[in-house]
């Protein structure tokens, strides 16, 4: 199953989309798919309402398609955790994982319009799997502790200004990454136990033409592995997203230019779906 937020920005609703492919509301279960549900054990009860026959089939038609979470209080992002992306970067793999944070506003649908800061010009791509907490984790024992506090995974573009990043960043990468919409997640959360995260083709383009192609078997530290690190010095919360770091195949290789208006990026990983977004020039006030 696929569980899903449907409708105009800040008026988004629930569904899930079933086994059948059939659009269902969860308006009787939830007013919104965020911390507070996951934690409820909501991904459970959505199962047991569809097994029951309870949730009504809608017509989702033109609708929206909203990222799958609202409200994360925090976005944790993994940097360079792909050996031949870290190498394209101009770095040695590192020996522990990479952690930075995008500020929770950056997120908008995955098929909404990414805009370009006023005079920025080292705009790039970054498909990458995303993690969506659903139970508090605080010093997990082990990698395998992580897996009860997964809710679920989900697709995520960690769109970042490489000037911003890394010649004006005074050593820090937030200012490459917190650009508004800078960070399109969705069409969908899957629940964990559905997807094995190692296991993901995940694919970038731009223009139609391919950038990214990689899978997350390729990934330096597994998710398990990550979300057990993340716990021994933050406290993740419920809602709280993960971005797993992306494969090599950006623009800071050299090897393709930098987002331009008018552009279009498509992100896709298998099991999880596809976004698009068109690029645009934002309006200084």
């Amino acid at each position: 199953m696929e569980l899903m937020r449907l409708g105009e920005p800040g008026a988004e609703r629930p569904f899930v989309r079933d086994d059948e492919g059939v659009v269902r509301d969860l308006a009787s279960l939830t007013d919104d798919i965020d911390g507070a549900f996951l934690a409820a054990d909501g991904i459970p009860r959505v199962r047991a309402a569809l097994a029951a026959g309870t949730l009504a089939a809608v017509d989702a038609t033109g609708l929206r398609v909203g990222a799958p979470v609202a409200r994360p209080t925090a976005v944790i992002c993994v940097g360079q955790n792909y050996a031949a992306h870290a190498a394209e970067s101009g770095s040695a793999p590192p020996s522990e994982p990479v952690l930075f944070f995008k500020h929770p506003n950056t997120i908008i649908g995955p098929d909404d319009v990414v805009l370009l800061p006023p005079g920025a010009e080292k705009v790039d791509w970054e498909v990458e799997l995303a993690v969506v907490i659903g139970r508090t984790a605080r010093y997990l024992s082990s990698p395998e502790g992580a897996r009860a506090v997964i809710a679920g995974y989900t697709v995520s573009n960690d769109v970042s200004e490489r000037a911003y990043q890394l010649e004006v960043s005074g050593g820090q990468w937030s200012k490459g990454k917190c650009a508004e919409t800078f960070n399109p997640l969705g069409p969908v959360l899957v629940p964990a136990d559905e997807i094995d995260p190692q296991g993901l083709r995940l694919r970038s383009f731009v223009n139609g033409e391919p950038r990214q192609d990689s899978s997350t078997a390729d990934m330096i530290f597994p998710v398990l592995q990550l979300v057990h690190e993340i716990s021994r010095f933050m406290v993740l919360e419920p809602g709280d997203v993960i971005n797993t770091g992306t494969p090599q195949g950006v623009a800071l290789s050299g090897r393709f230019p930098y987002l331009c208006e008018g552009d279009e990026m498509r992100i896709e990983i298998d099991g999880l779906g596809s976004q698009r977004q068109r690029v645009r020039r934002a309006r200084e006030d």
